[in-house]
């Protein structure tokens, strides 16, 4: 289990890969964000975009499941406080592939709280060709690593 201590400021992470398609856009879209790009091949092509495109939220949650999948498992985190800097820099469509790329930027002792830290982490969403499709920064609470005392 990587703590608060085990991480440093410059550890990059590469994890994920994710399939993104039709059905789940659309399926997203109803439930979330239905405009007519996220839901309607015909009027995606009239848009700006050209085509069907996933809701930048989607593709937030889209990277949260890669998260949850490689970091709760092998990182001591509970939770987050939030993030910054959100980007959502080109369109998610049907058929791309999304992996991320997380680097440590910072890390901030907890004064009230010293069995925890906040870590922040910016993170890039890309797809198969290797273009970011989005970033963010998350702050992130890492647990310390429990004395031996204890």
């Amino acid at each position: 289990m990587k703590y608060f201590e085990d991480v440093q400021v410059g550890d990059v992470m590469r994890f994920g890969r994710y399939a993104v398609t039709r059905e789940e856009i659309v399926e997203y879209a109803r439930q979330f964000d239905p405009q007519p790009f996220h839901l309607d091949e015909k009027a995606a092509k009239a848009s700006m975009f050209g085509g069907l495109i996933a809701s930048g939220w989607h593709t937030g949650a889209m990277l949260m499941r890669m998260v949850a999948e490689h970091m709760t498992t092998v990182h001591a985190t509970s939770g987050a406080m939030g993030f910054d800097d959100l980007k959502w820099l080109k369109p998610v469509r049907p058929g791309d592939v999304l992996t991320v790329e997380s680097e440590i930027r910072e890390k901030v002792e907890s004064r009230s709280r010293p069995d925890r830290g906040t870590v922040k982490i910016e993170s890039r969403v890309s797809n198969q060709r290797g273009e970011v499709v989005m970033s963010l920064v998350s702050l992130v609470i890492y647990l310390r690593r429990p004395s031996e005392a204890s």
